[in-house]
């Protein structure tokens, strides 16, 4: 009897817990006896990941803040790829973290043990020179999104786009309803969804101003309502100490929901961080306004050598400024209680919007979690034979 496929797969944060999970349950499918070793999160633990170190240490953002845990980086780096070379896998997948999964899959593959990196960094953003570590790095690139192809195209490096698990996930019906009612809010309530990020170094820099401009815009429409959704228990309380220095009580006007899909499908309206959610507020079809806000020395970094003409999903997958962003300095109380205001007093203004919204989930739809799972056994058998 054949022994089990065994296989190496890191993810570095709660997002990429949740592709490896949609992954390891389609490889599973196909191999139920596969063995998966490496870093995952609850999400992946839960099929049976083993994993060797907590997924919470790889957690990190910015330009600058990995310095501060770069020993602890290091230290892991090493231990894992000890560990690989001595027990090689049929195949290593790291999930985005690409700072982190890039060095990995570089030395694995110089061991002869191929790599997939599943979502694609944003080379074609900044920091283009990556694109030859990883051509060095990779045997397959697992893209999220279409117009991401064409940098590996034209550097001839192996790259798969599978969509987005998101797409596949959302359907098109309208979910407002049914999440209104398990929230116990009524058809008519006018509702905004507040979505000041998931990591704390997020929330800290957007919070207080979200809240202070959901604040604001209370006196002019005092029937409103704020839900908040938060990702675990350090972003709870992240999220509480800044409306404590709001003067903010939860209650019937502002409420936590620890579902993030649920608040948004209960919104008319959503102030957010750039990120996965707009994402996900795009496929809910939810009209947005979006921030980004980095340390000050970062965005000097980022300023320098991001060059993209959008900051949020919907925007770059449109090509054309769909919906509200704000940048650094623009990010302040008065733009979050304009963008209320104005979305309220005008709902008709974001149609064109909510249109191209449909047409581009239905772009999206592609069965990412089987799609990849296809790619990296096909990659497998290419290798054995």
């Amino acid at each position: 009897m054949a022994d089990p496929i065994q296989i190496g797969i890191v993810a570095g944060e709660k997002s990429g817990d949740i592709l490896g999970a949609g992954l390891i349950a389609a490889l599973q499918a196909r191999h139920p006896d596969a063995e998966f070793v490496g870093i995952g999160g609850p999400d992946m633990e839960a099929l049976g990941c083993r994993s060797l170190f907590p997924m919470e240490r790889l957690s990190v953002m910015g330009f600058v803040e990995p310095l501060g845990r770069l020993p602890e980086l290091l230290r892991i780096k090493r231990k894992l790829e000890s560990y690989f070379k001595a027990r090689p896998p049929s195949v290593y997948i790291g999930i985005d973290s690409p700072d982190f999964n890039l060095r990995v899959e570089e030395a694995l593959r110089s061991q002869d043990i191929a790599t997939v990196h599943y979502v694609s960094p944003s080379v074609w953003a900044y920091r283009k020179s990556r694109i030859y570590k990883i051509k060095r790095a990779v045997d397959l690139m697992l893209t999220l999104f279409p117009f991401e192809n064409a940098i590996y195209d034209e550097f001839e490096i192996p790259a798969t786009c599978i969509g987005h698990p998101l797409a596949d996930q959302i359907g098109f019906e309208d979910k407002t309803a049914g999440a209104r009612l398990s929230l116990g809010l009524s058809d008519s309530a006018q509702v905004v969804s507040l979505l000041p990020g998931s990591r704390a170094s997020e929330i800290d820099r957007l919070a207080p101003i979200f809240f202070a401009g959901a604040t604001n815009a209370l006196r002019s429409m005092p029937q409103l309502k704020f839900l908040i959704p938060f990702s675990g228990n350090q972003s709870r309380i992240c999220i509480e100490r800044a409306l404590g220095r709001c003067s903010i009580f939860l209650g019937e006007q502002f409420r936590l929901v620890e579902n993030s899909q649920q608040a948004l499908a209960a919104a008319d309206f959503t102030v957010m961080a750039s990120g996965t959610a707009t994402l996900e507020a795009m496929l809910l079809r939810k009209p947005m306004a979006v921030f980004y806000r980095l340390a000050p020395i970062t965005h000097l970094i980022a300023s320098r050598i991001v060059d993209v003409p959008h900051i949020a999903l919907p925007n770059l997958l449109a090509g054309e400024r769909l919906v509200s962003e704000y940048i650094q300095s623009e990010v302040t109380e008065a733009a979050v209680e304009e963008q209320i205001l104005n979305f309220f007093s005008d709902p008709d203004a974001f149609k064109d919007a909510l249109r191209q919204f449909d047409h581009l989930h239905r772009g999206l739809r592609k069965d990412a979690s089987d799609a990849a799972a296809v790619a990296v056994m096909n990659l497998i058998q290419d290798r054995v034979f």
